[in-house]
């Protein structure tokens, strides 16, 4: 089934959702008007509906291979890299300066979901390119964003990330490679870097890639760790690609999904870096760059959603199999309209939060203002675990929809499925997530989290004095965020950081159920007779009430997890 852009799912979201407007406000965003962004997300749809879904089924049945050292890319990708390059997609938010669009992450954000939904295995490769350049517009010299940014933001080059290492995963500060200094004060690199994402491609000038690295004398963890630019090919004095660089690229990953994305294991032999940003300072510049890839790959699991979601819908308007009272296809029958009303629900539950961050995001840039900072902060983590949660959940509900089809590759659903897995692992996992949300985003004693609870309680009193059905579902959702709260302030009194983690999954995502329910509340606001109050209904009524067993799961401590010992769980 032809993917079909959401243009007008974004357009609603934007406007009566996540307030953009807002965003198009501020003097850095002016020109971003709505009329702009809706231009130029229909062009962004138009691009990935023509030159992207057509790669889908490609990048699966023909994987990325290595072949005599370098990766040959599955058919079609070049022109695929090279649609989104020419159209400019991969530098949306980058810098004018450097010849980027200059746009708010919100529009990145959807581009990448729309991107994401057509061909995920290609969409991998301009974000971390983007990843890339917001790290180098951060930290990087004048020089250095002088030669790569603009190479980068245009297509012509693209960029990667490497952090894991075969004994440092999670834990970055157990990397070992190196970083010795040369006398014309760039570095030799030497070390192996795993699971690096299009660490290699056949249709780019050179692959720029950022490596986490020690220098000798430095200290242990992650206080010691400094950041540096290795090219594939060390760029000569007018800056084209020029001798090659002493890294390799030793395998590729066989991996249960993105086939078409080539995940490279990475040999670097004293390869010639430069550092990026100050010494012992590569957490910080790495962070810059993760954090936004955090909001990409929880769109990532979104955009997956839709594709699995339309697949779905399609095939079950056309099945015909069974009699019901409503008709003679598998979407007239009760338990396919539950699957895929809850698939839908769920993906502009998701959807909405990921905006939010986007738009949080945003605001934070364009003011400076610390609680745009801090709401932007604490939404990063649950809108990348929550949204690929939904990504998963929707891809296996999609396979459920088509029946045994659904186990049939022919179908792609089952594609979706696999593509989508990783997005709960990778850019951190979706546990270390939610430790992160309960930890470090609580430090400030819980105020960014109160602040966003007492907008959904507003904006709830304000449609309970709707009267009607509005006012029942406001009241469902003003108590689950009282019940939020309560538990909130649980969590905060924990003085032990293991009882907090113990109970952070269900807490993320108890906290994802109310924000949906109150950016559904806010749909139903919007469309009070329509379709919208249909499906808040629906999500308030049913999905919601989940809120309550994941909080009394949440403040339960870690003294359970811990009753068992090891000996006896693997009796």
């Amino acid at each position: 089934m032809p993917y079909r852009a959401p243009l007008a799912e974004f357009d609603f979201i934007l406007d009566q959702i996540v307030g953009y407007d807002r965003v198009a406000a501020t003097d850095r965003f002016a020109e971003a008007t709505p009329d702009t962004v809706r231009a130029v997300l229909s062009e962004a749809g138009k691009m990935t509906e023509a030159a992207l879904v057509p790669l889908q089924r490609a990048g699966d049945q023909h994987p990325a291979r290595l072949e005599n050292g370098v990766v040959r890319t599955s058919p079609g990708f070049g022109d695929g890299w090279r649609a989104i390059a020419e159209g400019g997609w991969v530098g949306i938010a980058g810098t004018p300066e450097h010849g980027g669009m200059g746009l708010p992450m919100t529009v990145t954000t959807a581009v990448n979901d729309m991107m994401s939904a057509a061909c995920l295995s290609l969409q991998l490769a301009p974000l971390m390119s983007q990843g890339q350049i917001e790290a180098l517009e951060h930290h990087a010299s004048d020089e250095m964003k002088a030669l790569y940014l603009p190479k980068l933001i245009s297509g012509e080059w693209t960029g990667t990330m490497n952090l894991t290492e075969p004994q440092a995963g999670s834990d970055v500060g157990a990397l070992i490679t190196k970083a010795e200094r040369n006398d014309d004060g760039s570095f030799a690199i030497t070390g192996q870097k795993i699971y690096i994402t299009w660490g290699d491609t056949d249709f780019a000038g050179n692959v720029c890639h950022l490596v986490l690295a020690r220098i000798p004398g430095a200290s242990p963890g992650t206080k010691g760790i400094s950041l540096f630019l290795v090219p594939k090919f060390i760029p000569d004095a007018q800056g084209n690609p020029g001798v090659a660089n002493s890294l390799k690229v030793v395998s590729l990953e066989h991996k249960l999904g993105l086939h078409g994305s080539p995940t490279c294991v990475m040999q670097y032999d004293r390869a010639t870096g430069w550092l990026v940003g100050g010494e012992n300072e590569g957490m910080a510049a790495m962070f810059t760059m993760m954090n936004n890839a955090r909001l990409g790959v929880g769109v990532q699991g979104i955009g997956v959603a839709e594709g699995a979601y339309q697949n779905a819908f399609d095939y079950a308007l056309n099945r015909k199999q069974g009699r019901s009272y409503h008709g003679y296809t598998i979407a007239a029958h009760a338990d396919v309209r539950r699957m895929l009303t809850t698939m839908k629900a769920d993906i502009f539950a998701a959807r909405s939060i990921a905006l939010s961050c986007a738009v949080a995001i945003d605001m934070a840039r364009a003011t400076g203002e610390a609680d745009w900072t801090a709401r932007a902060a604490f939404l990063t983590p649950i809108a990348k675990a929550f949204g690929t949660d939904i990504g998963n959940e929707v891809a296996n509900t999609g396979i459920q929809v088509h029946g045994g089809m659904g186990f049939v590759e022919e179908t792609g659903a089952a594609q979706f499925a696999r593509d989508v897995r990783v997005t709960t692992i990778y850019e951190g996992t979706n546990g270390i997530q939610a430790m992160d949300l309960v930890a470090r985003k609580m430090s400030d004693g819980g105020e960014a989290a109160h602040r966003l609870l007492d907008e959904i309680e507003a904006r709830a009193e304000d449609a309970r004095a709707q009267g009607g059905e509005l006012s029942t579902l406001a009241e469902g959702v003003w108590q689950a965020t009282e019940s939020l709260r309560e538990a909130t302030e649980w969590m905060v009194a924990q003085e032990d950081l293991t009882d907090r983690f113990a109970g952070a999954v269900p807490y993320l995502r108890a906290f994802a159920r109310v924000l949906g329910g109150h950016f559904h509340l806010k749909a139903a606001l919007a469309d009070p007779t329509g379709p919208r109050m249909a499906l808040a209904r629906f999500y308030i009524t049913r999905l919601l009430p989940e809120h309550e067993g994941l909080l009394a799961h949440a403040q339960r401590g870690s003294a359970d997890l811990y009753a068992l010992s090891l000996d006896d769980l693997a009796a």
